[in-house]
């Protein structure tokens, strides 16, 4: 690693976010170094769904260069269920399987529009990336599975089931 240029920092810590967002900024303006790649989702699950992007660095830039990833589990399954198997099971699962057979799509650039709020930047670049990997579109992050779920969340989606019935 110190033999590139990566950004690290501890992504509970709030100060560490405004110095990753100038290191990034300062990265973006020096045309000499090459593009940052950032894995937005943080976390997959089991190739069906893309679900909430972080917004940080689609505050710091105008253009993203998506790219949607998707795995073919035909001869391995390249996710690991925690609730159903042991990280000593995963390991041998993926050491002892056929290959990890992944697709991957470099899409066209996407630009910011000037009206544009990161949130809706981020939220159209993962629905482009989900047409593609033809998967659906989740509005929650990959904590929500490791989290109890705010009461708030469920009674607007208690809302929204009564709206449709």
């Amino acid at each position: 690693m110190q033999t590139s240029q990566h950004v690290l920092f501890e992504c509970s810590e709030m100060k560490d976010c405004h110095v990753v967002r100038k290191k990034i900024r300062e990265h973006i303006a020096d045309k000499a170094k090459l593009p940052i790649l950032i894995f937005l989702e943080g976390t997959c699950i089991n190739n069906t769904s893309v679900m909430m992007f972080e917004k940080g660095c689609f505050e710091v830039g105008e253009t993203i260069h998506p790219v949607a990833i998707k795995y073919d589990p035909r001869f391995g399954d390249a996710f690991w269920n925690s609730t159903k198997y042991s990280m000593v099971t995963y390991i041998f699962n993926m050491m002892t399987s056929w290959a990890i057979v992944c697709n991957v799509w470099y899409l066209p650039p996407m630009v910011k529009e000037e009206e544009e709020d990161a949130v809706h930047f981020a939220n159209k670049v993962k629905a482009a990336i989900a047409a593609w990997g033809g998967m659906s579109v989740l509005p929650w992050d990959g904590g929500l599975k490791r989290k109890k779920i705010k009461e708030s969340f469920k009674e607007e989606q208690q809302n929204k089931y009564c709206q449709i019935v």
